[in-house]
């Protein structure tokens, strides 16, 4: 049994749950004015990460705010290079002028599954992260090309598995256009995460039994029980004694 998990949530995306949500979360992944926010956005989730002692990752995602981010684009390797550099640059500008600094990156919603499934996407993204700064965690679907690329030039990873999403037989996240891709039910979500935490596995939605690596676990700060998932969850892991605590780099 693991002694300690990051629980990381997506933030700065416009939801109003993120003051609410940070007292439970060790690591916050701030949407860096593409798919979502804006500078002030970044500023006042920043502030809220520092009062409560929270971990600062970028949120890079594809610049398409109409759609939340949540629609594949193929772009050349260059302009995917581009896309990841200037987010990462922006929120740590933000973060320096806040006198604090940025801890990890984690892509968003289309950019990271289609990351996840496809080796040069993953290099591209890697080498942006790891020409920043190299000393930034890259946070990435557990077993995937995010993480086996970031890797592979040197990068530090986490193995990222979700209390709230389900999963496919190969171990990818259920696509959101399906029904049954968010876990509402918060049992089914404690079950998920126990088995994840636990036992290195997780359930695909057709029953199958598919082996994970979980060294960070993520809730969704936009979904309908977000902040009671992160009070239920919370209270589980520390009850247990599982420390909630962000991955030091």
């Amino acid at each position: 049994m693991a002694s300690s998990i990051d629980l990381n949530c997506d933030m700065g995306e416009g939801m109003p749950t993120d003051a609410a949500i940070m007292p439970y979360i060790s690591s916050a992944n701030i949407a860096c004015g593409y798919h979502a926010g804006d500078e002030d956005t970044m500023r006042k989730t920043i502030e809220l990460c520092q009062q409560h002692k929270v971990a600062i990752g970028a949120h890079p995602g594809f610049d398409d705010k109409e759609n939340f981010g949540r629609v594949n684009h193929h772009l050349s390797d260059a302009v995917l290079y581009d896309l990841v550099s200037q987010q990462i640059s922006l929120l740590h500008d933000l973060c320096h002028q806040a006198g604090t600094a940025l801890h990890h990156v984690k892509p968003h919603g289309a950019l990271y599954n289609m990351a996840a499934k496809d080796q040069q996407m993953s290099w591209v993204i890697s080498k942006a992260v790891k020409n920043f700064n190299p000393k930034l965690i890259l946070y990435g679907l557990s077993n995937s090309y995010l993480i086996s690329e970031a890797k592979a030039i040197g990068l530090t990873t986490a193995n990222e598995v979700f209390a709230d999403r389900t999963y496919q037989p190969d171990g990818s996240l259920t696509p959101r256009m399906n029904e049954n891709a968010l876990i509402i039910d918060k049992q089914q979500s404690i079950a998920q995460v126990i088995l994840m935490i636990h036992e290195q596995k997780v359930k695909s939605v057709s029953g199958e039994i598919v082996a994970i690596l979980a060294d960070t676990l993520c809730l969704h700060g936009d979904g309908k029980h977000a902040v009671s998932f992160a009070k239920k969850i919370s209270s589980y892991l520390l009850s247990r004694g599982v420390n909630i605590r962000s991955l030091a780099n």
